[in-house]
C-alpha cells in the first residue's frame, strides 16, 4: 500500500460517506461520530482515515463496508490491499459446453481454494479460514434442504 492508494480510497471513500448521507464536511454536522457510531468502530479511524493519515484495519473495513452498503472485496481492492487477481469473483461454470441444459451455473471458490490460490502457507491457512469466513454472507438453505413448513 503506497501513499497514493491511501489518498485515492480515501477520496473514493469520502464521496460514498456523503452519499449515503454522513455529513463529514460541517465539524457540527455530526457525521464522523454517527458513521462510527454505526459501524461500530472508534471515530479517530474514521478521523485518520480522512485526513490521509492511515488506512483502516481489516475489521474496521469490515465494518464500514457494511454500514456504506459496499462489498467488502471492494473495500479492499480500492485500498490497495489487495488486487481483483487476488480476489476473483465467482465464475460460470457449464456456461458454454450444454452440460447443464444452457443455463450457467456459478460455482463459487471455496475458502479453502482461495487460501491456496493466494498462496497462504499451509501452516496458516486454517487461521485464515477462520477469519475469511467471517466476512462471507451465512449460507443459503435451498428449499429442497429445509424442512417443510407446517403449512406446505
Amino acid at each position: 500500500m503506497t501513499t497514493s492508494d491511501l489518498e485515492q480510497f480515501a477520496t473514493w471513500i469520502e464521496e460514498l460517506i456523503r452519499r449515503r448521507g454522513f455529513d463529514i464536511d460541517n465539524p457540527r454536522g455530526g457525521g464522523k461520530s454517527r458513521l462510527a457510531d454505526e459501524a461500530g468502530v472508534h471515530r479517530a479511524a474514521i478521523t485518520r482515515l480522512l485526513q490521509r493519515q492511515s488506512m483502516p484495519d481489516l475489521e474496521t473495513t469490515r465494518r464500514l463496508a457494511h454500514v456504506l452498503g459496499v462489498p467488502v472485496r471492494d473495500m479492499l481492492i480500492r485500498s490497495g490491499r489487495l488486487t481483483e487477481d487476488d480476489l476473483p469473483l465467482p465464475y460460470p461454470q457449464n456456461a458454454s459446453d450444454g452440460a447443464s441444459g444452457g443455463v450457467s451455473q456459478i460455482r463459487r471458490l471455496t475458502i479453502e481454494e482461495a487460501a491456496i490460490g493466494l498462496g497462504v502457507p499451509e501452516e496458516q491457512r486454517e487461521m485464515f479460514i477462520r477469519v475469511a469466513g467471517q466476512f462471507l454472507p451465512p449460507p443459503t438453505v435451498r428449499r429442497a434442504e429445509r424442512a417443510p413448513l407446517a403449512s406446505e
